[in-house]
């Protein structure tokens, strides 16, 4: 089904505006990047209300109850409960349904029935609660544990607090916008609208978590390219897992057996698996782990059939000599060096790739298509011994929140499909439209790159279809200038008429030089010239 774009803009701009109402309410005491984590566990909480809402509402029509009644029966409660947790993997009680929350604020029945921030911190830890020791605990544990009720940033008081997050609430109470619309990233937006907010602080890192709409679709689309469905699709820097549910939406049929991801950062954790959920993914179909990829693999003897990745770029780590007895690592020898781990992320998702039909899509500094060492030992044992190197796409500067810099894509496949004597070269770095912060990809810039990957042809200033044998004799150096050239013909030059003009200019000088020279002498002035 077609995305409604008008539709899209007017949510992302009502969800501007109440953000930003949102953080007015918060300023004080707390520093503008934290305020976040308060809008958009609150957002995932209203979903998660409304989808038990919207599932009780199908389940107990036939009956004639509704949720509030049957969980009042002794005889249905059980029965509702242990529905709730084999299909949703939670439970809200009634009186602790987002819209009870907010109707308490408005328009409570008496003194007694009033808001009270303790109210909804009993909210949450009923709900967190209510999965322990079930099959999705793994995915709830822990999820709004940056919501933090008692913080005395929010008040000294329960009476200051209760009025903080009372107003956090309304204001996201009022938001009209269906929040079960898959198509439209809520989480996501709203993470990048308070990112552009609070640029000085929230939007330092931003950028690693949340990858903009037209390189994540770019990505996405290059790594589906013939595939209707998917067995495995990973991310081994999820972020806020906005690329990983972008594969899904290229997919023909848009069916994926299970997600993977993982990402170090606590709070983009927790955002990853509230993405997810919101995005319809059921708990089953998801392991979002926390932790250090280049460490810690989380994936065990996964393969996957579609990976995208945006790691963070030219990232310090230690480069430990005891990581070359890590099967991932082990093949070259070298490790990637200390002050460029992106080579680590690369060689993560070679080892995860499926041998059948194994994609990657991963977005990385042009720094990794030709830096030597280490980096060119690793390159070259991606590109002549596994021959797993299917094209290089150069893209434009400042695309990404926090860094300026031109990125590229590498497109790896484990099967090659009869190009296994060559590797595709697209520079794509002068396709984009102008923005006052960021450059952004059109759909347009985003079909020209993805046709001609599929075509694989030379296009002049565009793409070129490198051999084997012009990769080894460039040293297997992937510099796209070597492979594309983009230089303008400069215009010929007419030595005849430059000459011609030249002699002109001088005849001029002459004249006005002696005309001069006549006009100092009437005054018995010396002539300097």
């Amino acid at each position: 089904m077609a995305i409604d774009t008008n539709k899209v803009q007017s949510q992302a701009a009502e969800l501007s505006s109440t953000c930003w109402q949102i953080a007015n309410d918060l300023r004080g005491g707390m520093d503008a990047s934290e305020f976040k984590n308060y809008i958009l566990g609150t957002i995932f909480y209203r979903y998660l209300s409304e989808r038990t809402e919207m599932y009780m509402q199908e389940i107990l029509q036939e009956d004639g109850l509704s949720y509030e009644e049957a969980f009042a029966n002794a005889d249905f409660k059980p029965i509702v409960e242990q529905w709730s947790i084999e299909h949703l993997g939670y439970i809200i009680k009634p009186e602790n349904l987002f819209r009870e929350l907010s109707r308490k604020i408005t328009k409570p029945k008496d003194e007694n029935d009033k808001f009270s921030v303790e109210d909804y911190e009993r909210a949450i830890g009923d709900l967190t609660g209510s999965t322990l020791g079930h099959e999705s605990e793994a995915a709830f544990s822990g999820l709004f544990d940056d919501v933090r009720l008692q913080d005395t940033r929010l008040g000294d008081t329960v009476s200051e607090r209760t009025s903080t997050i009372g107003s956090v609430i309304s204001r996201i109470a009022e938001l009209d916008m269906d929040l079960q619309n898959h198509e439209f990233d809520v989480l996501g937006t709203a993470y990048m609208i308070l990112i552009g907010l609070f640029q000085s602080n929230a939007g330092k890192k931003g950028g690693e978590f949340f990858t903009p709409v037209g390189p994540s679709t770019l990505c996405a689309t290059l790594a589906t390219v013939g595939l209707d469905e998917a067995k495995t699709v990973g991310d081994c820097t999820c972020g806020s897992a906005s690329m990983l549910l972008d594969v899904q939406k290229h997919l023909t049929t848009g069916k994926v057996g299970h997600f993977y991801g993982q990402e170090n950062n606590p709070t983009t954790y927790n955002l990853a698996r509230m993405n997810m959920l919101m995005h319809g993914v059921d708990y089953q179909n998801f392991t979002i782990c926390k932790g250090d990829t280049i460490y810690n693999d989380t994936y065990g003897d996964v393969k996957m059939t579609v990976q995208v990745c945006n790691p963070p770029y030219s990232l310090k780590y230690d480069a430990n000599p005891a990581l070359l007895d890590d099967p991932r690592y082990s093949g070259v020898g070298k490790l990637a060096p200390k002050s460029h781990a992106d080579y680590a992320f690369v060689q993560h998702m070679i080892y995860h790739m499926d041998d059948t039909d194994g994609r990657v899509a991963v977005l990385l500094p042009h720094g990794v298509l030709f830096r030597g060492g280490a980096e060119e030992a690793i390159r070259k044992n991606i590109v002549k011994d596994l021959n797993r190197l299917d094209a290089v796409i150069g893209l434009p500067a400042n695309l990404f929140h926090g860094t300026s810099i031109p990125v590229c894509i590498l497109v790896l496949k484990s099967k090659r499909n009869g190009n296994s004597d060559n590797i595709l070269f697209i520079d794509a770095s002068k396709d984009f439209i102008k923005g006052k912060n960021q450059n952004e990809l059109s759909d347009e810039h985003i079909e020209k790159i993805v046709n001609a990957y599929k075509e694989r042809k030379d296009i002049d200033k565009f793409s070129h279809v490198a051999t084997m044998e012009e990769i080894k004799a460039n040293d297997y150096n992937l510099n796209i200038p070597r492979y594309v050239d983009t230089a303008e013909e400069e215009e010929e030059i007419d030595l005849d008429e430059v000459t011609g003009k030249i002699k002109d200019i001088d005849k001029e000088i002459e004249e006005v030089s002696r005309s001069l020279k006549k006009s100092f002498d009437e005054l018995g002035l010396d002539f300097p010239f």
